[in-house]
């Protein structure tokens, strides 16, 4: 059964996952999982072998010592898996969602969300983790990582949740917003919002007519759409509109053949999804070689 896969480790963005989990759950009609894994890696010690430093009995009791203090790390990591699971439900049961499942994985969570999105209508996770919540201006690892690899759409969390009420679509004609366009036209998700459809970067009557197609596509399915064609660049000019039109959310593709393209590809991707300040619902279009007319 389709639901909603919310990705927490526990961090500060922890109670806006799981808010916009609740929300999204609720306007798709459908549960919610949430998702902890456990990285080895994280929760391995950083000891190493040091017998060849301080001798081979010496060694042989420090690692003793070290493999019981990774026993309990490990231990440690469990239970506190457990807890951010548990209050994931709590806030989850209380933001009025009746179907939960709570899932804890060993491994990476690239790697355990490729074998889990399958079945997911949607990825929920926050723009940092709980390794980056504290670092300013940097997104966190995982977090670029996913939006590489998911075949599903992702909502990357705001710190805080918003109302949602209007949204934004940074459209560049490539498959990747073809793809988000498909999701918008089809699914209730954000159904009977108002939109702003904005095109960024170069700019002639061939870009605006395509504009136009897209906005007539989301007027017939049944939303009130505005749109506006600009030749700034895609990264100034969508962190401005995202203000100037007060949006609550801003779409976009992942991958694109346009400069928004370098959104997701660099360093641009940092400051983007952290400029804007709102949540941002992005689609990856699985084969990015392929190139509509436009």
């Amino acid at each position: 059964m389709a639901h909603i896969l919310s990705c927490t480790d526990g961090s500060p963005y922890a109670a806006s996952i799981y808010q916009h989990s609740a929300w999204a759950a609720t306007r798709l009609g459908i549960g919610v999982k949430v998702l902890h894994v456990l990285d080895a890696h994280r929760e391995r010690s950083q000891g190493g072998d040091l017998t060849g430093a301080i001798g081979f009995n010496a060694g042989a009791g420090l690692t003793e010592e070290l493999v019981k203090f990774e026993e309990a790390q490990a231990r440690i990591a469990r239970i506190k898996g457990k807890a951010i699971l548990d209050d994931a439900r709590q806030q989850l049961t209380a933001a009025g969602v009746a179907d939960i499942e709570t899932l804890q994985r060993h491994g990476s969570l690239v790697e355990t969300l490729t074998e889990l999105e399958a079945a997911a209508e949607l990825i929920v996770i926050g723009k940092r983790g709980d390794h980056a919540a504290s670092a300013k201006g940097h997104l966190g690892g995982q977090f670029e990582r996913v939006i590489r690899t998911s075949i599903r759409p992702v909502l990357a969390t705001s710190r805080a949740f918003p109302p949602i009420s209007k949204f934004l679509i940074a459209y560049d004609g490539g498959p990747s917003i073809t793809k988000a366009l498909d999701f918008l036209i089809t699914s209730p998700l954000l159904k009977g919002m108002p939109c702003h459809l904005l095109r960024a970067g170069k700019i002639d009557d061939n870009a605006t007519w395509y504009l136009e197609e897209a906005a007539q596509r989301l007027r017939q399915a049944g939303y009130d759409v505005t749109s506006t064609a600009t030749a700034g660049s895609p990264e100034d000019s969508i962190t401005a509109a995202v203000t100037a039109q007060r949006a609550d959310l801003l779409v976009m593709g992942a991958y694109g053949h346009s400069p928004i393209r370098q959104l997701i590809l660099g360093s641009t991707t940092t400051s983007m999804v952290r400029t804007c300040g709102v949540p941002v619902l992005m689609f990856r279009q699985e084969d990015p070689d392929w190139e509509p007319h436009r």
